[in-house]
């Protein structure tokens, strides 16, 4: 019997209009590097992936700029407009080459600091139907509504607590099975549902995916003070 194999889609489309800088926030610069180029090192060093996918708009003007540009272990395929297009057409570029069975390994090309220790855990804990990292939440949660304000603008104000003790923040990786995962996100598309995550996908074909608890330092650069955070992390790793 064939040992399933790990295959790592990393959608890197994205704009980043949230960091307000004048690129897409992959390729902003992070510790001597650009950002993008640090999740594809720790991607691309990891023992169990030979290869991986890399999902990148067909106009990209940085691409060729990276230290990755010329990497054989990288597949290339073409960005859609939300994530989870992306993602879908990671997968059919392994279509040739993935089998059924094999893991999906879906990662935030915007979380540089994913550590190694990080995704043994995942993948020693990986089972039917699939995991994702995830790490609980912590803070006492509220939920919002808007009302309106003075001048007529929008206000949020608290509606109600919200009960944390199993509430977890989504990461990534996400980690399922090759034909699973695009039949769920084909499924949720046709539906009508552009889910923000895989796992989302999974839970409306009827899944319930596992929850890997990992490193508060596998952050997301979505924000510019995000950047000045990843910057600690990577120092501390490489301490």
């Amino acid at each position: 019997m064939t040992t399933p194999k790990y295959w790592p889609v990393l959608p890197a489309a994205g704009v980043g209009s949230r960091m307000q800088a004048d690129r897409p926030k992959q390729y902003l610069p992070l510790h001597n590097r650009y950002l993008i180029d640090h999740t594809l090192a720790m991607m691309l060093s990891y023992p169990a992936f030979e290869q991986l996918v890399l999902v990148l708009s067909a106009d990209d003007p940085y691409w060729p700029d990276s230290d990755f540009a010329h990497d054989p272990r990288i597949i290339r395929a073409a960005g859609g407009e939300e994530r989870c297009y992306s993602v879908l057409n990671g997968l059919q570029a392994l279509e040739t080459v993935a089998a059924a069975d094999d893991w999906v390994v879906v990662h935030d090309v915007a979380r540089p600091c994913l550590q190694h220790r990080d995704l043994d855990k995942l993948l020693a804990a990986l089972r039917d139907p699939g995991a994702v990292l995830a790490a609980p939440v912590r803070d006492t949660m509220k939920r919002g509504r808007r009302e309106p304000g003075p001048g007529g603008a929008d206000s949020a104000v608290i509606d109600h607590t919200v009960d944390r003790h199993q509430l977890w923040h989504a990461l990534t990786p996400q980690v399922f099975r090759y034909a699973a995962l695009k039949k769920a996100l084909q499924q949720a598309l046709a539906d009508g549902s552009e889910v923000t995550d895989e796992a989302s996908a999974m839970e409306l074909s009827g899944q319930a995916p596992y929850l890997v608890e990992g490193s508060a330092g596998n952050i997301k650069v979505t924000r510019p003070d995000d950047l000045a955070l990843a910057e600690f992390f990577l120092s501390r790793k490489e301490d």
